[in-house]
């Protein structure tokens, strides 16, 4: 499926993992971001990536827990940087081009790597 072709959005796209251009998992969709009007087609503008994305998903007293536990921090992927959508959405750039992998790199050295890690 193509980023410009009918999507359910509740079902299709949110909490889908990102994989970036190598393949590297950087995150899931939290949000959508849309454009059109009533009574006109609404088009996929941008996925949202980040904890600040989970505002419109929570209520209030849940997100400013959110807020002080992981920040706020929202990244953007616009429509054209989409490859493609299936069981995750891949990407035609690197994470870093889009401030995706921030949190993966900072956490990387607190896990040892034993096993199957």
């Amino acid at each position: 499926m193509k980023p410009t072709g009918p999507l359910k959005l509740a079902s299709q796209i949110l909490d889908l993992p990102l994989l970036d251009k190598d393949d590297r998992w950087c995150g899931i969709v939290d949000d959508v971001e849309l454009t059109g009007r009533a009574g006109e087609d609404v088009r996929l503008e941008a996925l949202l990536v980040g904890p600040g994305a989970y505002q419109g998903r929570l209520p209030g007293w849940l997100f400013a827990l959110v807020r002080l536990a992981a920040g706020n921090r929202i990244a953007r992927v616009p429509r054209d940087e989409i490859e493609s959508i299936s069981s995750a959405v891949h990407l035609k750039c690197a994470a870093e081009k889009l401030g995706l992998h921030v949190v993966e790199d900072k956490v990387r050295n607190w896990i040892p790597r034993r096993g199957a890690m």
